[in-house]
């Protein structure tokens, strides 16, 4: 059933980052080929998603399906960037309606809140360039860090998910660069934390935990605000501690951290 999806498919072939890399190319080398398949379309997905899923080792993965460790890395490339483009165009963005329909008894006066967002961060590999573990050092953490936002609707689905950003980028900042202030409008509300004061960004209601500022102590109703908020937002926190829950975050759950990517980091907006 998915061999249709079989000419869509970009696959990662190593000719393409080994071949003449040291000047300019060889006008009588043969083209490069497309890459033979080792294992059959729907081995090639399953391999895939085993290894999303439970995040085994390449080599593992290699003696378990016979074929070579670089063969279930080029597998897993191609799977994952055509997972990325096919599954990424779908959107996972709720409306008001549907938000409205799943809305738990709890939210009582936060009724309209669409979304609830937090910040979470992933250590990585300090990079070599000094301007680039300033970019990337994170106070929070006391390491470099990547940094992204995650979205999920009042009654526990994720509904919004952003690009990862260096981890000394704000959370007002990174909440104005990932995109999500154009879904919002006025008949909205977004629940945050303290760090996200986006009042001057949105054109909706944010629920936020006051502050105290100057004042020597908070009043009645800044006291219930601030058992209120804590207790819904537990949803988004959940949604964050069952993502890093994955199998392929267990290195950084150990204490050891991503590896730095020169080429991904790059690419982020605070690089």
């Amino acid at each position: 059933m998915i061999e249709p999806v079989n000419m869509r498919i970009v696959r990662v072939d190593t000719w393409t980052s080994t071949s003449n890399t040291a000047g300019a190319p060889d006008k009588a080398a043969d083209p490069p080929r497309r890459p033979s398949r080792c294992l059959p379309l729907i081995d090639e997905l399953f391999l895939c998603l085993v290894y999303l899923s439970l995040g085994l080792k390449e080599k593992d993965l290699g003696d378990q399906f016979n074929i070579h460790q670089s063969t279930v890395s080029r597998i897993i490339k191609t799977w994952v960037n055509f997972l990325y483009t096919l599954l990424g165009a779908v959107g996972i963005w709720m409306s008001p309606e549907d938000i409205r329909a799943t809305m738990p008894s709890v939210f009582g006066k936060y009724s309209d809140t669409q979304v609830i967002v937090d910040c979470t961060e992933l250590k990585c590999q300090t990079p070599s360039s000094l301007l680039l573990q300033r970019e990337m050092f994170s106070q929070y953490k006391s390491h470099t860090t990547l940094k992204g936002m995650i979205g999920v609707s009042p009654h526990g689905a994720v509904t919004f998910v952003s690009s990862l950003y260096s981890g000394a980028v704000s959370d007002k900042e990174l909440f104005r660069q990932s995109g999500i202030i154009p879904l919002l409008d006025k008949d909205m509300a977004v629940m945050v934390d303290k760090g996200f004061r986006i009042d001057d960004l949105v054109p909706c209601e944010v629920y936020r935990p006051p502050f105290l500022t100057k004042k020597s102590q908070l009043s009645h109703e800044e006291v219930l605000v601030t058992q209120d908020i804590p207790q819904l937002r537990i949803h988004v926190e959940r949604a964050i501690r069952r993502i890093k829950e994955n199998k392929l975050f267990d290195c950084y759950s150990s204490g050891h951290c991503w590896q730095y990517q020169p080429a991904f980091c790059s690419s982020l907006p605070s690089c």
